[in-house]
């Protein structure tokens, strides 16, 4: 997806993901030849390089994290938190396999489509228009993108698209990863380059990834993540089909249904923010505290006036395991920690790195 998409969404129609990572056809002629040999730098400036914002596509996610189905955990009544809702679309994106149609026209025109059983979930911009809208519920938000807008949000929906997912791994890059080339794949029909980043690290849960480079335009086509001590992928998002051809521009016209309950969303733009070039609404979203480098990295939430700690009854109580301290969330790609003061710590690292980093 164009990275310049996400930008647009609004944070409010978003559910919580909690992490920091937390994703046939017609074909030129060209792309069905093995690709040249190239050095892993050579694979990373032709990602880095892809200028591909016109295509359309299906895209197949699946994933083993080790979390339960959400449609058999409860707390959603009286007594459970108020984030059950967020938090179960949110696990129900990362538990559940997925197949996306995605549509894109440029920086200005796109469409992502979740295809559910006998529902539909669509992100959609045409020029100013945005959309979000889910036939489940009958229910859509729209905005109108500002003139000067801010702000960069993205919904977990289009962290599913290879592109992103790749996106976020290839600028973390460091001297901590080692980065090779494997044999030549195919994907959707298409000639990539095998490009797999290893952690050079003793503790993170991630032991490699592995990103599909399109031989002909550098476009990430697949991004598998293993966990440690597994040969399948605990993450795999790809494309089963990609047309680089423009989408018919009609795909981008939306009309809320009949029946639809429409709910108007402002979104901010810079001359929202305050004149000393602080954030707005600081309080309400505190700083996060880095520590560790590369993949050991650990992120840190201090406690806001408004935390909730898990109840008996919530859905996070019954996805979390009591530690002295707090409640963790495990799973096979990244731990979090809930401190019983409020603090909320995660990282690709193991329990014991998390209540380490809470001591200090």
């Amino acid at each position: 997806m164009p990275r310049t998409w996400h930008r647009w969404i609004p944070a409010a129609a978003a559910p919580v993901v909690v992490g920091a990572v937390v994703l046939g056809g017609v074909f030129a002629a060209s792309a069905s030849a093995d690709p040249a040999d190239k050095t892993p730098q050579q694979v990373l400036e032709l990602a880095a390089s892809s200028t591909v914002d016109t295509f359309s596509g299906t895209i197949e996610q699946s994933s083993n994290l080790g979390l339960p189905d959400a449609s058999g955990l409860g707390g959603t009544g009286s007594s459970g938190s108020s984030n059950d809702g967020d938090l179960s679309s949110a696990l129900e994106l990362l538990t559940a396999s997925h197949t996306l149609r995605v549509y894109v026209d440029g920086p200005t025109q796109s469409r992502v489509q979740i295809l559910d059983d006998m529902a539909e979930r669509d992100a959609i911009r045409n020029g100013d228009d945005l959309w979000l809208y889910d036939s489940k519920d009958a229910s859509a938000v729209h905005s109108t993108v500002p003139a000067d807008a801010s702000g960069s949000t993205e919904t977990p929906a289009e962290a599913l698209t290879p592109a992103e997912l790749a996106t976020k791994f290839l600028d973390a890059v460091d001297p901590s990863t080692k980065v090779t080339v494997g044999d030549p794949v195919k994907v959707a029909g298409r000639s990539a380059y095998d490009l797999i980043l290893t952690p050079d690290s003793s503790t993170t849960l991630v032991s490699r990834v592995d990103i599909a480079v399109d031989a002909d335009t550098g476009l990430p086509l697949s991004v598998d993540v293993f966990a440690q001590g597994s040969s399948d992928p605990a993450f795999h998002v790809a494309f089963s089909s990609l047309s680089l051809d423009a989408p018919s521009a009609d795909l981008f016209d939306f009309t809320p249904p009949s029946g639809t309950d429409v709910t108007e969303k402002a979104l901010p733009n810079r001359a929202d923010a305050p004149a000393d070039g602080s954030a707005p609404d600081a309080g309400s979203h505190p700083e996060p505290t880095v520590t560790g480098t590369g993949w050991d990295t650990i992120v840190e939430l201090p406690a806001s006036g408004d935390a909730t700690l898990p109840s008996d009854t919530s859905m996070l109580s019954q996805l979390t395991t009591p530690v002295e301290g707090g409640h963790v969330l495990q799973t096979t790609l990244l731990t979090v920690l809930i401190t019983d003061d409020g603090r909320v710590l995660a990282g690709a690292v193991p329990v014991d790195s998390l209540l380490a980093a809470a001591a200090q």
